[in-house]
């Protein structure tokens, strides 16, 4: 089982429909590899680094580091 294989069983496992658990892993994938270029920081840290904030937001929690956002004005 390849790594894609492998994140997908995990977002099946957190709730995803299968296709849809497929295309989340591809995501977080290629996610990974662009911080881990605009940080300069390990792929496999930065694909850490999403994994626990996909953990936590499909707990309905809300990371401590995670940045504080405004709903939209209604115009």
């Amino acid at each position: 089982m390849n790594e894609q294989e492998q994140l997908a069983q995990l977002c099946t496992r957190l709730g995803a429909p299968p296709g849809q658990a497929s295309v989340m892993a591809a995501q977080l994938l290629k996610r990974a590899d662009q911080l881990a270029i605009e940080r300069g920081r390990p792929r496999e840290e930065m694909l850490e680094h999403l994994l626990r904030l996909l953990v936590k937001g499909s707990a309905g929690e809300v990371p401590a580091d995670f940045p504080a956002t405004q709903p939209p004005e209604n115009s």
